[in-house]
This record gives C-alpha cells, sequence and structure tokens, in this order.
C-alpha cells in the first residue's frame, strides 16, 4: 500500500509519503538438507520462480568443512542432482567462523568480491552455510551488494538456529564495537538442518541454549520450566530434546520480530537482548575467548539477581535461573567482571554506555519482573551491579 497527501502549512508545502510492505520469509526445519533426495533447498530457490535455472553462491564456514570434511562436495552433488534450476556459479568459498570473520573488514571485502567477480546480480542468491557470525557477515554482503541480493541462510549451531538465524539483522564489528556495521535485512529463507547440531563440539551445544533461557524468561514461564524439566537431557545433547528446544525457542524470536511492533528496532528499546548489555562488554573484554553465549548466561544470572536487588523479582528466582544455567553446563563467572579503569570504574558498566549509543535514545534495559515476564527500565545502579557481581563471584566460590 502507498499513500501519499499534501499538507499546507502556511509557509510551504510537506508532501508526506507513506506506504507499507508486506514481507515473508519461511524458516524450514529438516534433517540432511544437502542429500540429492531432499527438496527443501530446490523447492525455496523456485518458490518465486519455478521455470529458470537460480544462480547461487555459496560461503561455507570454515571451522564446519573440518568437522565434516565432505561437505563442500555434498552441495556441489547437491546442485548437479537439481541442474535444472540451480546453478553454482564457482565452487563453495570456504570463510572464517566466529568473531574472526566480524572483526577484520578484509573478509566482508573478499566476499563482495566474489560477489562480484561472479556476476551475482539481485536475482541470485547468496548462500550462507555456518554459525552465527559468518551468517552475519554474509547477510551484509548480501544487503549491501546492488543493494540487495537474496540471501539464505542456512544455520548450523544452537545459537544460530535458535536465535540469530531467524532474525533480521545483519552485521559486522568496527572500532571494537560489535555489529557497528550492519543492517537489517529479512532473509530469503531459513533453512534449519538438524543433522549439524550433532557434529558441534559440547561447549558450542551448551553455549546456544543461553538463548532459549533468555527468551523463556522474557516471554514464556510455561518454556522456562519445560526448559527446568528437560535439564537433564539437554545437558547431555539428547537429540530430539534439543531439537524440541531449538525449534520453541525459534518460533519465540520469530513471534517478537514479527509482532512485537519494532522488527528493525526503531525505537529504545531490545527486548530480546536481555542479558546483553555486559554479555557484549564481557565478549569484548575477552577478547572473544568467552563465546556469546556463555556471556549471554552470565549476563541472564547477573541482571536476575540485580532484578531482585532491585525489588522487582521475587528472591530466590535469582537462584532458580542460575541453578538452570549451572545444570545446562554454563559457568556464571569470570574475572574479567571484577576488572576496573584508572578511575576505579568497573569496566564492565561501560556496556551500558555501548548498549545506549547503539540504538541511540534513551537507556533502556529488560530486567524480570517474573518467570516469563521482561520489564523494561531506563536506568542501572552502578552499586547494584557490583553486588550483582559479588554474588555471581560467591556462587562461583561456593
Amino acid at each position: 500500500m502507498v499513500m501519499s497527501k499534501a499538507i499546507n502549512t502556511g509557509t510551504s508545502t510537506v508532501h508526506v509519503q507513506k506506504f507499507s510492505v508486506d514481507y515473508e520469509f519461511p524458516v524450514h526445519f529438516t534433517d540432511g538438507l544437502f542429500r540429492p533426495d531432499n527438496p527443501v533447498l530446490r523447492n525455496t530457490l523456485c518458490r518465486m520462480e519455478t521455470d529458470k535455472k537460480h544462480r547461487c553462491i555459496v560461503f561455507v564456514d570454515d571451522g564446519l568443512t573440518h568437522a565434516m570434511p565432505t561437505l563442500c562436495g555434498q552441495i556441489a552433488t547437491y546442485a548437479a542432482h537439481h541442474s535444472a534450476c540451480i546453478e553454482l556459479v564457482t565452487d563453495p568459498i570456504k570463510i572464517p567462523g566466529g568473531e574472526k570473520i566480524k572483526s577484520d573488514l578484509h573478509f566482508t571485502e573478499q566476499m563482495h568480491q566474489a560477489l562480484f567477480d561472479n556476476h551475482i546480480d539481485r536475482h541470485s542468491f547468496v548462500i550462507a552455510v555456518g554459525g552465527g557470525a559468518v551468517l552475519d557477515a554474509a547477510g551484509l554482503v548480501a544487503a549491501t551488494a546492488h543493494r540487495g541480493v537474496r540471501h539464505i541462510r542456512i544455520p548450523t549451531t544452537v545459537l544460530s538456529q535458535n536465535d540469530s538465524g531467524v532474525g533480521v539483522k545483519n552485521g559486522v564489528n568496527l572500532f571494537g564495537m560489535k555489529n557497528y556495521i550492519g543492517t537489517f535485512a529479512p532473509p530469503f529463507a531459513v533453512l534449519n538442518d538438524l543433522d549439524f547440531i550433532a557434529v558441534l563440539p559440547d561447549r558450542d551445544k551448551i553455549a546456544g541454549m543461553a538463548e532459549a533461557v533468555k527468551v523463556a524468561l522474557i516471554r514464556d514461564g510455561d518454556f522456562f520450566r519445560w526448559l527446568e524439566s528437560e535439564a537433564d537431557p539437554l545437558s547431555i545433547f539428547d537429540q530430539p530434546v534439543m531439537a524440541a528446544m531449538i525449534q520453541r525457542c525459534a518460533d519465540l524470536h520469530m513471534q517478537q520480530i514479527g509482532k512485537g511492533g519494532d522488527p528493525f528496532e526503531s525505537g529504545s528499546a531490545r527486548p530480546l537482548d536481555y542479558g546483553h548489555w555486559s554479555a557484549h562488554k564481557l565478549e569484548g573484554m575477552t577478547r572473544y575467548h568467552v563465546r556469546h553465549g556463555e556471556a549471554v548466561a552470565i549476563g541472564i544470572a547477573l541482571d536476575a539477581h540485580y532484578s531482585v536487588l532491585a525489588g522487582l523479582l521475587e528472591p530466590g528466582e535469582d537462584d532458580r535461573i542460575s541453578y538452570l544455567l549451572e545444570a545446562l553446563g554454563f559457568k556464571l563467572w569470570h574475572p574479567a567482571l571484577e576488572k576496573r579503569d584508572q578511575r576505579g570504574n568497573l569496566e564492565i558498566v561501560g556496556g551500558l554506555t555501548d548498549f545506549r549509543e547503539h540504538l541511540g535514545g534513551e537507556l533502556t534495559i529488560t530486567l524480570l519482573s517474573d518467570i516469563g515476564v521482561g520489564i523494561e527500565v531506563h536506568e542501572m545502579d552502578e552499586t547494584r551491579v557490583a553486588q550483582a557481581i559479588a554474588w555471581l563471584k560467591n556462587r562461583q566460590a561456593n
């Protein structure tokens, strides 16, 4: 729908342009995505145009290729089997995973160069296979080449399948700030292959579960209670339970993005970033030796106790939340939390400034008023933050 109207203000005429654009994209959950008899990728490429051969360039997380040495060959075989509708413009291109790809613009430039050299246009496809960092970087490249190339995400980690992969954000780091360069650009499709989860290192399986705890805490108390009841099978990565957790978490994230009223974060609130103001800072302070999910788990526990200190959350619920995180395999302490700057201030508190500056406007932090109920506040008391840190340290000691 497009509307335009003219308003005479007495001193000038203002033409107001207003339009809305409907957008939808499928999120598939499957297994054996690159088996020739699995039609999901083929059908996804053809969902808008069924009678043409679709030109595709594929970027693959190089860490994934170490765990699955035949993956690039499987992708090529799949394309050859469906050659009537898929054309790989070049062999799958390996790119670094993790924060490495997001912290050096050289890799972003290399991907842009690959699109340019292979004449990728707005009717071609950029397919990214990997964890959240790879999807972030490849999504940025796709969104900025020709002002937007069709992008298919194939998340391969718990964290990217249940959270970042189903969102609309892309970005890389610059000036020491996470996602300083980025876009809001929905993907063409998201294809989750649960087989990729099986080859993940245990540390990465655990890290991805932090986002499930987070979204349960702010949006769905029943889901939190389910996580508590299934903590034992989740801690040993029981495949059906992991699959159920991933799908429910992804669904809750999709509901927030699609129905929360602010999918592109034009306001000051970031409701899906509960526990993240300290997590992002902690990642940078440790030079990303602490993984994103690990830092989020610490941030969740810190903000849960802060919520109790602020009189928002019933005492004891912070312990309950922390017990679940610990049962899933998280450690809720890192010495960097105590680090102070030359003025004696806690460095982690700088995460509040970074958090506000990322969006601008008023500082808005999500805390908890109950299990499953988030509440927004606009200030954080440094003394209470210090008390919450001391509480985490004491838990670790005991």
